[in-house]
């Protein structure tokens, strides 16, 4: 779950710049040109977080996200906004063009409970979900966190499984890999230890065990870790340096790269802030696709709109290695090729 606190009244006086999304166009050789930004929330206008499955029986994806409530009038240091969320789902064919769904079906918890920063997995027939837990709508962020477990057969009624017990009580971000030896690995990050990215292992995706940290060089949240170019990725977010990069050959010991992705803000309307918590899908041809969301910061901002600067929108863009070093060109049109199931990014 990403809030940034700081860049919200950082450029809060900037001049506004309205945008509007462009249609998308065909491409046989590429795909489809995806718009900037791929997706608004009708709701809130607080769209964060996502998280990206292939609907097996719908044969369409399906993004769960966080969706804060960007709408709500807040005090300078009031966080309640932020609380009180329900996860949103928007649904797309080619990955490109998305339409809001509705809100997920999980009933956990008092009516007042926060959902933050879902990850779904399809494992074996079933879909799982690791869900942030805020028990409670707060406007400060001294209170506890914790991640649980949900399933589903059809990613649209979910079953809660059981709370994991993991280094704190102030645990978000969940993301979760399966390594070559079938064990699943979660990573996570840990508030009560300096927000370090935390990991944990299991055989059966409902017991784990902390396992330590898993880079200490800096804190940071929301993890992503997925095996593209004969390598792990992590990616997380630094939230004022845009996407950190860690490589790895055994997803235990990890490389900074030296140069963080997203971090200068865009050129393009509604791009024009540091990109936030990211997901990553891969198609069948061998690209990556990187998801973020931005808030709508400096020539974004909008006097029309209450609220503007705490307003985000979902944003993609196509990732690059090369030499074992990850590159994202944001401003490029971004063409997204992803008919139909594709591999699968939670696994080696």
């Amino acid at each position: 779950m990403q809030f940034f606190r700081p860049l919200l009244l950082l450029l809060a006086f900037a001049p506004t710049l309205s945008f509007v999304q462009p249609v998308a166009a065909q491409s046989a050789e590429r795909g489809v040109l995806a718009a900037k930004p791929i997706f608004r929330d009708p709701v809130h206008d607080g769209a964060a977080d996502p998280s990206i499955i292939w609907n097996r029986a719908r044969r369409e994806w399906w993004m769960f996200y966080t969706n804060r409530r960007a709408d709500m009038a807040s005090e300078t240091k009031d966080v309640s906004w932020v609380h009180g969320t329900r996860i949103g789902i928007a649904v797309s064919k080619d990955g490109a063009r998305w339409k809001y769904k509705g809100v997920a079906d999980i009933k956990y918890g008092a009516e007042d409970y926060t959902q933050w920063a879902p990850e779904i997995i399809d494992a074996a027939g079933m879909y799982h979900m690791y869900l942030t837990i805020v028990p409670g709508t707060f406007s400060d962020w001294g209170h506890p966190r914790e991640i649980i477990h949900l399933t589903s057969p059809d990613l649209e009624h979910w079953s809660f499984q059981q709370k994991l017990h993991l280094s704190s009580e102030k645990v978000i971000d969940p993301a979760v890999f399966q390594l070559p030896n079938g064990t699943w690995r979660l990573w996570y990050k840990d508030e009560a230890d300096g927000s370090h990215i935390h990991f944990a292992d299991s055989k059966d995706l409902a017991d784990w065990t902390p396992a330590g940290v898993a880079v200490t060089d800096r804190g940071s949240e929301a993890p992503k870790v997925f095996w593209w170019h004969g390598r792990y990725w992590l990616l997380t977010d630094t939230y004022t340096h845009g996407l950190g990069v860690y490589s790895s050959q055994d997803a235990t010991h990890w490389q900074r790269q030296h140069d963080n992705l997203l971090e200068q803000p865009g050129t393009q309307p509604s791009d024009r802030s540091v990109g936030h918590h990211p997901d990553v899908v891969l198609s069948n041809d061998g690209r990556a696709y990187l998801y973020y969301f931005t808030h709508l910061l400096g020539p974004d901002l909008d006097p029309k709109l209450p609220h503007s600067a705490q307003r985000t929108v979902m944003q993609v863009t196509e990732l690059h290695e090369e030499g074992g070093t990850l590159s994202a060109d944001r401003n490029a049109p971004t063409y997204v090729d992803l008919h139909g199931p594709t591999k699968n990014p939670r696994t080696h």
